[in-house]
């Protein structure tokens, strides 16, 4: 780590990274236990409330790009502040003003927001923490995956315990503010992003082949996108699911809530072994055949046999995404290019990630059958399983 960051600030650094990263989901997540009581209260088809999970996160993919040039304009500091407190306001109005277009707008705003705060922590990550990159994103997908456990579980407890949708989607906001009081003690080690000036830009640039041109980086991309729309369309279906087989929502949402806790603990125990065991296409082969044996025990809709379904999911979706991010990391060879294949990486695949389960709705709305969403669902895992042979295993 930099010499520039002592051990409390580097202790402040990575509570910062851990309380921002709790935020990164809830606004999405918390719609999918309360899908069936939004689309029923609001007189909504499921495609129309499955554009509450789909707009945030292909904002996540489209408005990335954003990221370096509110860093350069405005500093670290200022635009991680505001994109916190955009995320905790925009959940919050949630709570107060009812009606779709509400829904969709903070969708929309929370999106943009999230989209600009992921590349500004894996830039932290970068330049702070260039040699414990795997344990930080460890404990940056874990903040995500708290954030998505929480929301998962207990928005069905509070919509039971109030009868209110808007109370348990606006309650999500008040990890705004445990982010932001982190984010200010982190901040006073007047920690900074660096970016270099255009000169030296342009001169790297010549010097880093561009991704789009890498057939690697394609691989990446497409499987980043459908570990993506894996995640999110298990997310937001699973509890229409289980209510579909006979549960009810406080089950559903007990059902979510297994599977993103099993979740949390492998987002940080799966980096960890595939760094001390690197043998990459065994641990993803092994993510995506729990992932299909998953899918197939939902699909039975014997209510037993769902819950080991719902511990079984929790594999994939805690070990998916770090493994994701760690790919372009392995396989580059200079900061400049792993930064390149990332970008490109995340602005395809999180754009799929969102396109992918607003299908399902199409789908479901179309046909009236779940059966149509276990076959779509299985098709992303046999897919992501055929990348993996081409993929490979680490470059060494």
């Amino acid at each position: 780590m930099s010499k520039e960051v002592n051990k409390r600030n580097t202790v402040l650094m990575i509570f910062a990274i851990f309380a921002i990263s709790i935020n990164m989901r809830p606004a999405i997540t918390s719609i999918g236990p309360m899908l069936e009581t939004i689309r029923e209260q609001l007189v909504l088809s499921n495609a129309q409330v499955s554009l509450l999970t789909a707009v945030p996160v292909i904002c996540m993919g489209i408005f990335a790009m954003l990221a370096p040039v509110l860093n350069h304009r405005f500093g670290l500091k200022g635009t991680m502040t505001v994109m916190i407190i955009l995320v905790g306001v925009m959940t919050a109005v949630r709570g107060f003003l009812p009606g779709y277009p509400v829904l969709i707008g903070t969708a929309f705003i929370v999106g943009i927001a999230i989209a600009i705060m992921g590349p500004l922590l894996s830039a932290m990550i970068k330049q702070y923490f260039p040699d414990r990159a795997a344990s930080i994103i460890g404990i940056y997908s874990f903040g995500m995956g708290v954030g998505s456990a929480a929301s998962a579980g207990l928005t069905a407890v509070f919509f039971d315990k109030t009868g209110s949708y808007l109370f348990a989607l606006g309650i999500w906001s008040v990890l705004a503010l445990a982010g932001l009081v982190a984010w200010f003690l982190a901040m006073t080690s007047r920690v900074e992003v660096r970016q270099l000036d255009a000169v030296v830009v342009k001169m790297q640039r010549k010097k880093v082949k561009s991704p789009w041109k890498s057939r690697k980086a394609w691989l990446f991309l497409l499987f980043f996108g459908l570990q993506s729309s894996a995640f999110f369309s298990i997310i937001t279906w699973l509890a229409p699911i289980a209510t579909s087989a006979g549960m009810t929502l406080l089950q559903a949402g007990t059902l979510l809530s297994v599977m993103t806790t099993v979740q949390i603990f492998l987002n940080i125990l799966l980096p960890q072994l595939m760094q001390r065991f690197p043998a990459r296409k065994f641990w993803l082969l092994l993510m995506l055949i729990a992932g299909m044996a998953s899918i197939i025990l939902f699909w039975t809709g014997i209510h037993s046999l769902m819950w080991i379904g719902a511990v079984i999911m929790g594999i994939p979706l805690g070990g998916l995404f770090p493994v994701a991010l760690l790919l372009p990391l392995d396989e580059t060879e200079t900061a400049e290019e792993a930064s390149a294949w990332t970008a490109m990486m995340q602005t395809g695949g999180f754009i799929m990630g969102g396109l992918l389960p607003l299908l399902i709705a199409l789908v479901f709305d179309w046909m009236a059958n779940h059966q149509y969403t276990f076959v779509i669902m299985m098709l992303l895992y046999v897919l992501m399983l055929l990348l993996t042979f081409l993929i490979g295993d680490k470059k060494e």
